[in-house]
Formats: structure tokens, C-alpha cells, sequence
């Protein structure tokens, strides 16, 4: 994975879930297999969860509007609800990235946070272009430097157009199109309304499902919010300038780590400065040999990893830590915390998915001018809006809806989240979303990034989202315990 926008939250924060009732682990699935949902599916087991799961396929043509030609079988897995004979309206978890596969989260229902289950089917679709629904993962090599590499070199987007285009019309994979995917699924397994809960990209995509479908949506969740209209990636730079601020502002308050790193602001524009007058070529010690590879350290590519570190508290406390290293030209934190241990293992997003969703609704609307104007002199510069406004002139443009870019609004319940410290959404455009929203409720977490990963007293979140759930409402929702969120410590030396 490179320096994606937005993540999925079941696959970053399932390990620090721990404090979360699990429920009783003895207590089976009671699944009706004589119900609509269970003729459409078959019982399916996977090595992570110790139940049966639920497992389909449904075709739908590649090109909706066509509706003829290639066809695409949307990968659907069901967390069935423990108790079946009192079950409610389904939730539908719908994955961030772009390019996720939202079945890669059964798990984390099944297990972490095993109490949304008690009356509730979880429904976990692959989207289109990812996960087994006809993904469109660009292939690249295993070494260290693919990891620091530009984000999107121009031969690498070359390649992978070549590739998925033997089997994929890159146009027919946006977030409208996948919407209708989504509701076909809805009306194959038999459900009227669903809930919806969507992090980061997912929060688009069930802005767009909800403007679609509005008559199918019981309630919606939505974390990290990105509207329809945000234009991907123009603000990384501004919002990620804000939280980086924000960050060695709390160091400096922190007699710990303003002790151990008392000019850290200076020494982040100094580390910056000298990469950008050259870049960095250091030792990196593979981890399956311990043998040294050469790599080269760009300025760029540097603060881009910095700001993708940002989006969790768990990895945002490391971050004054590195940059104090670094500006002794110690860069091994660094490339610890940005190069993954098993380089083998394969991208959870999937690239050509990314830049069909991004080259289409987001890409072709920023002015170049604005954006160099917006992002001069930033920490960030404008390196995002370059590297992708140069991969999309390589990549199909998707149709779009005329009203595409226009807020979302609907009567549905809806609850809002935003971390204080979000690098990519911060609050400000969740209460833009809101304001379209009568019935909804946004809740702040003054600690939290993009991802609540490292926080303490998770389950608080996931009981408010539990709660909303069940009540279909956020206006009586107790929020107080949300002020007991706060963030790890700041790394101060070497990890053991």
C-alpha cells in the first residue's frame, strides 16, 4: 500500500478493541436457513472465526447503464445476527480507501466488537474493483524502495492500465455505479431497509448510497466524512499542515516529550530543508536477511509518509520521535514505521480501484492554479494534487451524475464522528455534511485522528454506536464518555 486518502476502520483499530464485551464466545449463530437471506447464500467457514459465516455471489453487469456485455460477481459475506428470530435491520459496513474489500472485516464482527451481532445481521459486500469483485490490483515489485517511491510513478500507472484493462472497463467502477451495486444486493438478499456505517471513503459512499436510496436507509453512521464535493486530494496538504501543528503542539505541552524533543518544530523544517536540497540515501537492514539495501529518502515522499502516520494515535505519537532522529540523519524510525516487515503480502488496496473512483469524481474539478496557490509554501507543498492530477491524464475518466458534487441531504437518523486531529477529514467537513442532515448528530473526539486506532476506551465509541442503532435515533445519544478517549503517549526511545 502506498499513501492512500482514506483507510477501513475494522482493519486498523481491531486490535485495540480489546476492552470491548465480546459477548459469551460459546453462545453459536442461530441461523434460519429457511429465511430469504439464507436461500441466496451458503454456510462458509474461514480460518479467523470460528462460526459459520454466510457466503454468495451475485452477478451484475460491468456496464449498468448498458446493460449488456461483461458481468462482475459481487463478492457478499453475512455475519448473521445471534439471535434470528428477533432480528432488525441489517447493517451494512461499506469499506474506506478507496479500494478496500469490505469483507475483510467479518472478523472484527465476529469477534471485537461481537455485541453489534445481537440483533443484527452484518452484510460486507466487495465493492466493485475490489476484494473477489473483479479487483483491480496493480502489480509492483517487493523491494524496499517501491515503499518510497513516488506515489504514483508514471511507467508504474502505464502498467497497471495495461493489465486491468484486459479484463475491466476502468470507467464502470465509480461510486454512483457501485451504489446501485450495493442496492441490488440489499434487494437479492431480501432486506427493505438496511443501516449503513461508513468510514472515510466509506462515509462517501453512503452519502451516495443515501441520495440514491434514500427510502431503504433506516439509519447511517458515518466516521471521518468525506462529502462528494471535497475534491480529493486538494486540502490533504492544508488539513494535514493543521494536524501536524496540532501534534508538536501537544508535544511541546507534554513534559515528556517536549523534554526529550524541545525544538521540534525547528528541527521537522530543517530535516525537510535538507531533503529538499537533496535526498537522503541510507541503509535499510532487511528484515528476512538482515543484510543492508540501499535506498534513497526523497523530501516529498518523506512528509507524505509523516502525514499518512497522522491518521492514528497509535502512529501519530511515533512521529516526534522520527523526526528527531531523522534530523541527525538517523532515518531508521523512519523506515521502520513506513516500510512493512512482509513486503510480500498483498496491497489491502486496491490501486486501479483508487484511481477509477478518484480520476473521475474528484481529479478533473481542482483547478491547478488554486491548488498551487492553496498549498504554497505548506509542509506538504502540493505534492498529491501533482502526483494524481498526472496519474488521471494517464487513466479513463468515468461518467458522473450532473448533481454528483451537491451535499447530500435526507431525513434518516444520522450519526457523525470526527476526530479533532484527522490529518485528511478534519471536523470542519463533517459539519458541512451535517448541515444537509435535520436528523443528525455530530460527535468531536478531541484526541482522535482519521482512525480512533490507539485511544483509550474504545468501546465507549462502539456502545454509542450500538446505542444509535438501537434506539434509530441521535438525539437523546449520551455521549459523555467520549471525553475519557485519550491518546497513547508519545514515543520517546527505541521501541523493545
Amino acid at each position: 500500500m502506498r499513501n492512500y486518502f482514506l483507510l477501513s476502520l475494522p482493519l486498523v483499530v481491531a486490535a485495540s478493541l480489546l476492552s470491548w464485551p465480546k459477548g459469551d464466545p460459546q453462545q453459536p449463530y442461530s441461523v434460519d436457513l429457511n429465511g430469504k437471506l439464507f436461500s441466496q447464500l451458503q454456510p462458509c467457514k474461514r480460518p479467523d472465526i470460528a462460526e459459520e459465516l454466510l457466503c454468495g455471489k451475485l452477478e451484475v453487469f460491468e456496464n449498468r447503464q448498458a446493460h449488456r456485455g461483461r458481468t462482475i460477481k459481487l463478492n457478499v459475506v453475512v455475519v448473521p445476527a445471534l439471535e434470528q428470530s428477533s432480528k432488525q435491520e441489517p447493517l451494512f459496513d461499506l469499506a474506506g480507501g478507496p479500494g478496500i474489500a469490505s469483507t475483510q472485516a467479518a472478523a472484527f464482527y465476529a469477534t471485537d466488537v461481537r455485541h453489534f451481532l445481537s440483533h443484527r445481521d452484518v452484510v460486507l459486500v466487495d465493492q466493485r474493483g475490489t476484494g473477489q469483485s473483479n479487483p483491480l490490483q496493480c502489480p509492483h515489485d517487493d523491494s524496499p524502495q517501491h515503499w518510497l517511491s513516488e506515489m504514483y510513478p508514471v511507467e508504474y500507472v502505464k502498467n497497471c492500465r495495461q493489465v486491468l484493462e484486459q479484463h475491466a472497463d476502468l470507467t464502470q467502477y465509480t461510486t454512483p455505479i457501485a451504489m446501485d451495486d450495493l442496492d441490488d444486493v440489499r434487494a437479492w438478499l431480501g432486506y427493505e431497509r438496511i443501516n449503513l456505517f461508513g468510514l472515510s471513503y466509506g462515509s462517501r459512499a453512503v452519502q451516495v448510497y443515501l441520495r440514491q436510496h434514500p427510502e431503504h436507509v433506516r439509519s447511517v453512521v458515518i466516521m471521518g466524512v468525506d462529502p462528494p464535493y471535497q475534491k480529493l486530494p486538494l486540502y490533504h496538504a492544508r488539513d494535514g499542515q493543521r494536524a501536524m501543528y496540532l501534534l508538536l503542539d501537544e508535544c511541546a505541552s507534554d513534559s515528556r516529550c517536549n523534554a526529550a524533543f524541545p525544538q521540534i518544530k525547528q528541527e521537522l523544517a530543517r530535516v525537510l530543508a535538507r531533503l529538499m536540497r537533496q535526498p537522503a540515501a541510507v541503509n535499510y537492514l532487511l528484515p528476512e536477511t538482515g543484510k543492508p539495501t540501499r535506498v534513497e529518502i526523497a523530501r516529498d515522499v518523506f512528509a507524505e509518509k509523516l502525514r499518512a502516520l497522522m491518521y492514528a494515535p497509535a502512529t501519530s505519537r511515533q512521529i516526534p520521535f522520527i523526526i528527531h532522529h531523522a534530523a541527525s540523519n538517523d532515518f531508521v524510525p523512519f523506515l521502520n514505521a513506513v516500510i512493512p516487515r512482509d513486503r510480500n503480502a498483498p496491497d489491502f488496496i486496491a490501486d486501479g480501484m483508487y484511481l477509477s473512483v478518484t480520476c473521475a469524481e474528484d481529479i478533473p474539478f481542482i483547478d491547478p492554479a488554486f491548488a498551487a496557490r492553496l498549498n504554497k509554501s505548506n509542509l506538504f507543498d502540493n505534492y498529491r494534487v501533482a502526483q494524481q492530477r498526472r496519474a488521471c491524464s494517464l487513466w479513463p475518466r468515468g461518467p458522473l451524475p450532473n448533481d454528483y458534487h451537491e451535499p447530500v441531504g435526507a431525513d434518516a437518523p444520522v450519526l457523525i464522528v470526527s476526530g479533532y486531529m484527522d490529518p485528511v477529514t478534519p471536523p470542519q467537513w463533517a459539519e458541512g455534511v451535517a448541515s444537509h442532515l435535520p436528523n443528525s448528530k455530530h460527535v468531536i473526539i478531541r484526541h482522535d485522528a482519521h482512525l480512533p486506532d490507539g485511544l483509550a476506551h474504545p468501546d465507549c465509541l462502539y456502545k454509542l454506536i450500538v446505542d444509535f442503532l438501537n434506539q434509530g435515533s441521535a438525539k437523546a445519544l449520551d455521549t459523555s464518555c467520549i471525553e475519557q478517549m485519550t491518546p497513547p503517549e508519545f514515543q520517546i526511545a527505541p521501541k523493545r
